[in-house]
């Protein structure tokens, strides 16, 4: 078990136990301080919550740069930002389950908590398997390389408007083998109506936010290792990024569809990091050169998108004084 670790990382095995414990307790924390009682989650809380997430990542990034090198410390920090982008619009995309199903706000923290811990398990199990696939085979990187320019331009295609999460495959399959109802029972997966055990909307949802999330792992898996090749930096920032998601969602789901300009950004950062994974043979980008790309990326895209919606909303104001 030890060489299984050790074949993929040049971090020592503890550090491996070590991290993985310390992120059980940091949610079972997060769960005791944060995910107590049937209540709407306030903007403030959720902004302290998301804060503390983040100022954690970085904490560690930098004690993992100074007791493992400067270059393991780039990649951290370009993994995390990578990941901590496409799990925005990851974001949307639960806005829109949340609505379909209509699940209150009061009971949206509860299925997000439980939605980021199958996140963390999955993407546990794809970056150990991706890792020894790229020590046991390297042409498994043009593979992975090839995936993110389809996923590019998959991005500027797609629209999420589109997304009716009622008619999810894996919701018409889940019908067929357990019975459901369209009834709420309190923060519950399960209600039993008339004798009969059934799944409720929240559980519904649930199910939907997973299999996005396999979807997106999908995306968000290569793309790390296309910044880097040691498994513990891939995992540990990975699962860094998306800690937070929960607390993100409520900081950002009120105006995070006016970010107009986040898919054609991150269809820019994906469509880069591909064609970087297609030419590492010939062409060796730094790690800080990669994170200044992805960084002037997403702060282009944000900025545009506040610009835009400033514009439009000053049109609308002169359009009609009394709004």
């Amino acid at each position: 078990m030890i060489k299984l670790v050790t074949d993929i990382s040049v971090v020592p095995p503890w550090l491996w136990i070590a991290f993985t414990l310390g992120i059980l307790v940091l949610l079972l924390i997060d769960l005791s301080l944060f995910g107590r009682g049937n209540h709407k989650f306030q903007a403030k809380t959720a902004l302290l919550e998301s804060g503390i997430w983040i100022s954690v990542a970085l904490c560690f990034n930098a004690w993992f740069a100074i007791s493992f090198g400067t270059d393991l410390g780039l990649e951290f920090l370009t993994g995390y930002l990578v990941e901590k982008s496409l799990s925005v619009d990851n974001l949307f995309v639960i806005l829109l389950v949340f609505s379909s199903f209509r699940i209150p706000s009061a009971y949206q923290h509860r299925v997000l908590f439980y939605g980021v811990l199958g996140a963390i398990i999955l993407r546990a199990v794809f970056i150990l398997l991706g890792a020894h696939l790229l020590h046991a085979f390297h042409w498994v990187l043009y593979f992975f390389g090839l995936i993110l320019v389809i996923t590019a331009v998959k991005f500027l295609r797609e629209t999420d408007e589109t997304i009716d999460a009622k008619e999810n495959w894996s919701i018409k399959l889940l019908k067929r083998i357990l019975p459901t109802t369209e009834k709420l029972n309190g923060n519950h997966f399960f209600a039993v109506e008339g004798g009969v055990r059934k799944a409720t909307p929240i559980f519904l949802a649930l199910v939907v936010i997973e299999v996005t999330d396999l979807v997106f792992a999908v995306d968000s898996i290569p793309a790390v290792f296309a910044v880097t090749q040691d498994a513990f930096v891939a995992f540990a920032s990975n699962i860094l990024a998306i800690l937070g998601l929960r607390a993100l969602y409520f900081v950002l789901a009120d105006w995070v569809g006016k970010l107009r300009f986040l898919k054609p950004g991150l269809a820019t950062i994906l469509g880069f990091i591909g064609i970087k994974m297609l030419l590492v043979d010939f062409v060796k980008i730094p790690s800080w050169i990669s994170l200044l790309v992805i960084f002037a990326i997403l702060t282009t895209a944000g900025l545009s998108s506040w610009y835009v919606a400033r514009i439009e909303t000053r049109r609308k104001q002169k359009s009609d004084p009394f709004t």
